[in-house]
């Protein structure tokens, strides 16, 4: 799986300094994500609005 941003990219070399991750994990990833350019911090993903039902019809009681 590639890093998504370059915050992720540090944390994971942190991790690896640390001894928490193997160094072919960690080259794993760097060599999935290649020479992209990559954001300083990745974007959470947009919540979904909850739909509405349609107007129109409405029961009778």
């Amino acid at each position: 799986m590639p890093f998504k941003s370059q915050a992720q990219r540090r944390k994971f070399a942190e991790l690896l300094v640390k001894g928490e991750i193997s160094k072919e994990t960690y080259e794993e990833w760097n060599r999935e994500t290649g020479s992209k350019r990559l954001p300083e911090r990745a974007k959470p993903k947009a919540k979904k609005k909850p739909t509405t039902r349609a107007k129109g019809k409405t029961r009778k009681r």
